[in-house]
């Protein structure tokens, strides 16, 4: 039970995290054209901005916008009313589906970190009992906060490359 309510709880959080990124991008383009709908040209540079924030939010492998063809086609299948605009709920499934490889990307990246890190962290503190001066100093420090350090800088790294 815990884990499906950890599960629902954490697609709840991706949704609403890219609500908000989704609302930011139309409500500025909004206000910026005065227009209610978004034009092909308008929606291009709204998912660069989406990539852009995605890419800066979001630990793991940098994630490259897709082609102005592959947005004209999704924009075509999205645009329900067909008058060549993205209105915001239109825009709203645009991203979503626009997204979704991208999640499942980051998601199992970040799984594989949070269960491989621990563990190697526990056998590096392990190899280091025998280093003089920085043995004694790794062995004093309690395993969970040790683990959680190695992990920490394991995500890091993955963040900056």
């Amino acid at each position: 039970m815990g884990q499906i309510l950890e599960k629902f709880q954490g697609k709840q959080w991706r949704e609403k995290q890219m609500r908000k990124i989704t609302d930011k991008v139309f409500y500025h383009f909004k206000n910026e054209t005065g227009r209610a709908n978004l034009t092909f040209e308008d929606l291009y540079i709204a998912v660069l901005l989406i990539y852009n924030d995605i890419n800066k939010r979001l630990p793991g492998p940098h994630f490259d916008p897709p082609s102005k063809e592959e947005v004209r086609a999704l924009m075509q299948e999205c645009d329900m009313d067909l008058d060549g605009e993205l209105d915001h709920e239109e825009f709203v499934k645009f991203v979503k589906r626009l997204t979704k490889d991208t999640f499942i990307t980051v998601s199992q990246g970040l799984i594989i970190t949070l269960a491989v890190a621990p563990t190697v962290a526990l056998l590096t503190k392990r190899t280091t009992e025998g280093v003089p001066g920085v043995g004694k100093v790794v062995q004093k420090i309690p395993n969970a906060v040790y683990a959680s350090l190695v992990t920490l800088t394991i995500v890091m790294f993955q963040k900056s490359s």
